[in-house]
Formats: C-alpha cells, structure tokens, sequence
C-alpha cells in the first residue's frame, strides 16, 4: 500500500539496487549495508534461523496485503524448511500501525513475537484502532503484565530499531508495504506459488556464485 511516514525518518534516498549490490548510497547520511538489513540482533526472526535462503519481510500490520500473503509466507517458511525469515515492522500507514509494531516487539522479550506477529496480521480489515490491536493481542495467550512492562523498560530500543527498519526501506527505496526481500530479490506481495518460484531462482543464483542469503 503506499507510504505514510508515522515515525521520524531520516531523509529518503533514491531506489538503489543496494540488495543487489551489497553498496549503500551517497544520499544517505550514513551507510547501510547489507549486513545490517539481514543480521540486525533485535529483529525477529521465524523459521529456520540456519535456513540456506533468507527472506526479509517489510510489513505494516493495517496493511491488507500484507494480511493477505501471511498465510502463504507462513506456508512456504513451515513447507519449505530451510528458510530463514527475518521480520522488519515499518509501521508506515497509521499511527495504530506503530502501536501494533510497538506490541509485537515488546512479545519479543518474553520470546512470543510470532504469537502477537500472527494474531495482529489476522484482525480482518484495514484501518484497526488501538483498542482492536491490544485486544487481539490480549486474546492470544501473551503474558501482558509482562509485556505492558517490556513496553515500559524497552521502549527506547524498539523506537530505534523501528528507525534502523525506516532508514534500511528507505536506502532500498522501498515504496510501500508489503515489500520481500528474497535472496538478491526484491519484491511485493506474492501468493504461495510465487515465493516459491522466488526461492527456487534465489537457490539457483546462491548455486551460481550470488553470495547474498
């Protein structure tokens, strides 16, 4: 969907084939590099955490796109087995957005991001209120006393790593949510046939000498 900044973002850059290249660019006022985007220590990580390809997943959770490739994401990460999937919350479309993103990464603490992550991407609709999010949030099982203290005592760390997920979209020139990282590839919502085929080709280039994971 397209972009809505709710987060203080450092100034965009220009679409640059960073994921391609492994190069940050001049427009930024510091370098991002790859590294960064794919083996960032706060960022959550599902699947297989040694997986041979790794998919990097830029999402929002009033995005309906979003909701609507979850489930074969999910699929192909469980089916496939070897892939590594590392979540990046860009909370770019409402400021509920970053109230959801804040409660997933706060679960992170008490190792329940996946719980909370699945159960804000399965509210139907766009545009979920606050009061929605926490209540599927409530709904799922998660410790909140726990989590309402990790919001608390982690705040600072979860602003910056929302900020670090801003600032790697925009080296990448990112436009809008859902965006998928996948080996060298770079693209938008797939169904489960297409992160498949993207697999394949990522494996294919991996075999031919791509040094990108």
């Amino acid at each position: 969907m397209q972009r809505r900044n709710f987060i203080i973002m450092a100034a965009a850059a220009a679409a640059l084939p960073l994921f391609l290249s492994g190069r940050s660019g001049a427009a930024l006022a510091q370098d991002i590099h790859k590294n960064a985007i794919l083996n960032d220590p706060d960022a959550p990580v599902s699947g297989n955490p040694k997986g041979d390809v790794t998919i990097v997943a830029f999402t929002d959770y009033n995005c309906p796109f979003c909701k609507k490739a979850e489930p074969d994401l999910n699929r192909i990460v469980r089916e496939d087995g070897q892939v590594r999937l590392v979540h990046k919350d860009w909370p770019i479309l409402t400021k509920a957005s970053v109230y959801g993103a804040q409660l997933a990464l706060a679960a992170k603490y008490q190792g329940k991001y996946d719980l909370v992550h699945g159960a804000l991407m399965a509210i139907p609709g766009i545009k979920v209120p606050e009061d929605r999010m926490l209540e599927a949030v409530k709904a799922s099982g998660v410790d909140m006393a726990r989590l309402d203290a990790d919001l608390k005592t982690h705040s600072a760390a979860i602003a910056a790593l929302l900020q670090r997920n801003v600032d790697q979209a925009n080296a990448l020139g990112l436009q809008g949510t859902p965006t998928y990282l996948i080996g060298p590839f770079r693209t938008m919502a797939l169904d489960y046939k297409g992160f498949k085929e993207a697999l394949a080709e990522a494996r294919r280039r991996q075999a031919a000498g791509d040094v990108v994971k």
